[in-house]
């Protein structure tokens, strides 16, 4: 089991910046990556980006590059979405989750472990 906490979500104004963090506990050594999506009201869940637990390998989505930059702290066992030049369209419930197996990074049925969310809300 993996137990993901989310934190530092809050309402900010348009152009402004967020880093949400994500603490991991349990048998982290079973997980090949760790992702953030985001689920806007009456809407699926999306992809944002993705960080492999070990390694340098990430991935993000085309809405969010250049904006938001997903790092990791192995030593905290924790990952980060640094979210800049926020826009409305950016608010949403966002979450984290952990995958044990490779491939389909983007599809949310490949993560076995998600947090319990944490808002984001951009005011135009």
């Amino acid at each position: 089991q993996v137990q993901l906490v989310e934190s530092g979500g809050g309402l900010v104004q348009t152009g402004g910046s967020l880093r949400l963090s994500c603490e991991a506990s349990g048998r982290t050594f079973s997980t090949y990556a760790v992702a953030w999506f985001r689920q806007a009201p009456g809407k699926e869940r999306d992809f944002v980006a993705a960080i492999r637990w070990s390694g340098s390998t990430t991935w993000s989505a085309g809405s969010v590059k250049g904006r938001f930059t997903i790092t990791r702290d192995n030593a905290k066992n924790t990952v980060y979405l640094e979210m800049n030049s926020l826009k409305p369209e950016d608010t949403a419930v966002y979450y984290c989750a952990a995958s044990g197996v490779d491939g389909a990074i983007s599809n949310p049925g490949r993560y076995d472990y998600w947090g319990q969310g944490t808002q984001v809300t951009v005011s135009s």
